[in-house]
């Protein structure tokens, strides 16, 4: 699918942070967009971003953890633009805590939002592609998919969830031999919003854990997912490495990662136990695409680039192989 300016793409929590650097991206190209967020003056300068870009936008205030809102946020996308060819699922909450300390109605919240949100998003995106028998559900996956860490695992439940969701209904359309495609891209840690606005119960600031990537290297994945035929693409080399290690020595990997990322997600200042948080409401300020560690943070990701020019790359070594083996020879 080549995205211009007749591609129809919905994105969800397209406020701030992924989603935010995404509408760019994809803007850029004269897409024309459909942003969902709660946030109604994130959702604001998104949609002028938009269109300063050279794209078009239609902004929605909306709650993905309602299937009626995001069931009507899909028809008024038709009923402005037209058919939908994109829809990304995007849209999560979180909170920094150990497990014990989360009422049931905060982990709730956390799974009805970060993977009900997407289960709505793809069925009501699905209602619509399957009568065209074309389009593609994108959910903007997590390395947490594959190996959880503490103090998340609410979010890390969702994401694991997700995952499992997502292959179920990749193998369903296949079934039905559907040209509507599905797929999931997997995230590393990201300088987003994420970090300026997440609930935290803990007495210290929290920090994105490891190895950190800005939120333009996640919109190019998208934005490279959208357009190829890969049905699962993996962003960065941490996240590789976590899918790898979690197959290979999960027990390691638990007693590491019990101190290594309950400590490496703290920052030693101490947290502020007034600050504001979207957890249970949206806080109604344009805070973009980034968040506080543009110092730390990559703005290009080695493991990405090679993964979207692999057959290059492939073709590159099987041409130097040759040329050793023929140099080789008597």
């Amino acid at each position: 699918m080549q995205i211009d300016s007749s591609t129809v793409v919905v994105i969800t929590g397209a406020s701030g942070g992924v989603g935010r650097a995404t509408a760019r991206l994809f803007a850029e190209r004269g897409a024309r967009l459909v942003l969902l967020a709660r946030g109604r003056a994130g959702l604001a300068s998104a949609q002028r971003e938009v269109e300063e870009r050279g794209g078009r936008a239609l902004a929605i205030p909306t709650d993905v953890s309602r299937f009626e809102q995001v069931e009507a946020a899909a028809a008024a996308a038709e009923a402005e633009f037209g058919a939908i060819d994109v829809w990304i699922n995007n849209a999560m909450v979180s909170m920094y805590s150990p497990f014990a300390e989360m009422s049931p109605e905060e982990f709730g919240h956390i799974v009805n939002v970060t993977f009900l949100g997407s289960v709505y998003g793809a069925r009501c995106a699905l209602d619509r592609m399957q009568r065209r028998n074309r389009g593609l559900i994108l959910q903007v996956g997590s390395a947490l998919a594959f190996r959880s860490i503490p103090l998340q695992s609410a979010y890390c439940a969702s994401k694991h969830a997700l995952e499992g969701f997502t292959e179920s209904l990749r193998c369903e359309l296949i079934h039905q031999r559907s040209r509507v495609r599905v797929c999931c891209v997997n995230l590393p840690a990201l300088n987003t919003t994420q970090f300026t606005w997440t609930k935290n119960k803990l007495s210290r600031k929290a920090r994105p854990t490891g190895t950190i990537y800005q939120p333009e290297v996640a919109a190019d994945a998208i934005l490279f997912a959208a357009e190829s035929e890969r049905r699962e693409l993996m962003v960065g080399h941490t996240t590789v490495e976590a899918t790898l290690g979690e197959k290979l020595f999960p027990g390691l990997l638990d007693r590491h990662l019990a101190k290594a990322a309950w400590e490496g997600a703290l920052l030693p200042e101490p947290a502020d136990p007034n600050r504001a948080d979207n957890f249970w409401s949206p806080i109604e300020h344009d805070f973009g695409a980034h968040g506080e560690f543009a110092g730390m943070a990559r703005g290009f990701s080695v493991q990405l680039w090679a993964t979207k020019h692999r057959r290059r790359l492939a073709g590159a070594a099987l041409m130097a192989a040759a040329i050793a083996l023929r140099s080789a020879l008597p």
